[in-house]
């Protein structure tokens, strides 16, 4: 798995490089020190996941992970934050981020990179139940279902998904196998634009509740 670490703290990046090359299992292709070596890095190398600081001054690690996707709508980029920032853990989800992890659980990183890898997203459960609460003032409601075409079913399926459940939760909720939920789910990621669940979520409790 080839990756590019952009952190402003040069021994961060540098840590960082070395512990995940001792693992035989991750080729750090390049460091970077701000958000726009983190787009020019990610152009020339096209790595496998962005691993990306949040806070790199005055332009956030959240404004170049906007330009990469920009560049490359499919572009996995996992964030190194932390639990406190909820105005960046509340962007990070809107744009379509991979997931964040904590920049201190050096043991966690390497799990994570090889979950984005395999197309999961890395926010934990604890995030997706936060939602109301970090989405809190900023729901608009009124959302009109039918004039995109999304069904009662479709409908229950997205607030299960907001709360924080599984496909295998959802289908034993719903009676249904869990290849009808992945369909359901997929149909309204399409009819929605949306990325992922957690799009889903975020966009459940920022236009629907």
């Amino acid at each position: 798995m080839k990756i590019i670490a952009v952190d402003d703290d040069r021994l961060v990046a540098i840590s960082l490089k070395t512990i995940l090359e001792a693992t035989g299992r991750v080729e750090v292709a390049a460091l970077g020190a701000n958000a726009d070596d983190a787009v020019r890095l990610y152009s020339e190398h096209r790595p496998d996941v962005a691993l990306l600081d949040i806070r790199m001054g005055e332009v956030t690690g959240i404004d170049a992970a906007k330009r990469i996707l920009e560049l490359d709508p499919e572009a996995r980029v996992l964030f190194l934050t932390t639990f406190s920032d909820d105005e960046y853990i509340v962007e990070a989800l809107r744009i379509g981020a991979k997931g964040y992890i904590l920049k201190q659980d050096y043991d966690d990183i390497v799990p994570a990179l090889e979950a984005v890898m395999s197309g999961q997203n890395v926010f934990g459960s604890e995030v997706v139940t936060r939602l109301p609460e970090l989405m809190n003032g900023s729901s608009r409601g009124g959302f009109d279902f039918e004039a995109h075409d999304i069904s009662e079913r479709e409908q229950e399926i997205m607030t299960l998904v907001a709360e924080g459940l599984s496909n295998k939760e959802i289908s034993a909720r719903l009676f249904l196998s869990e290849g009808t939920v992945r369909n359901y789910l997929s149909t309204l990621l399409e009819k929605l634009g949306l990325r992922d669940r957690t799009q889903l979520a975020v966009f459940y409790y920022k236009e629907v509740k």
